[in-house]
């Protein structure tokens, strides 16, 4: 009943209010972090869940220290983001997807998959219209430029982009 009454402050108010970033923000950030404290697995310090981000009931999402999720960003768990992350506006990250086997039923009557976690390590920055698919990881201190497709790991310390996405460069040349 608790947990009805956080989403209903959320998804009724928070996700509504200002961006953080925006000079009469009326505590937003603030407001939106409580609710999500009340709603994820867990919640690092100073996590910043911007204006629009819509998380089904977040109960299998975890953010780690000094994260973000961008404006209008789309997350379906389970999920878990590390510390320092930065997630460009309208970011999706989807953990199942529609089953198609069978040529005999139409696709919409064919249930879903099972969830495939996807896992955001520490220090990675996500750019704006990114989508990452069910079971990826994306390795730690990783930039995934914006209007990337992820549809498998990205190695640590890499730069990938594309779709699907693919690794550009590495960060550091010794790598």
């Amino acid at each position: 009943m608790v947990r009805k009454f956080y989403l209903m402050l959320y998804y009724g108010i928070g996700i509504k209010m200002p961006s953080s970033d925006r000079p009469m923000n009326f505590g937003s950030k603030r407001f939106r972090r409580l609710l999500v404290k009340k709603l994820f697995k867990s919640v690092g310090k100073n996590v910043n869940i911007e204006k629009g981000v819509f998380f089904g009931n977040g109960s299998e999402i975890k953010i780690g220290d000094y994260s973000g999720i961008g404006l209008d960003a789309q997350l379906s768990g389970p999920i878990s983001i590390g510390n320092h992350v930065m997630m460009g506006p309208q970011v999706m990250i989807y953990t199942s997807n529609h089953n198609y086997n069978s040529k005999d039923l139409p696709m919409v009557f064919q249930g879903n998959s099972d969830p495939k976690p996807v896992i955001v390590e520490d220090d990675v920055w996500i750019g704006a219209r990114s989508i990452l698919l069910p079971g990826v990881i994306v390795g730690k201190g990783s930039i995934i430029a914006a209007g990337s497709v992820v549809t498998k790991e990205v190695p640590a310390f890499s730069i990938a982009g594309g779709n699907p996405a693919k690794v550009i460069k590495m960060r550091f040349e010794n790598e």
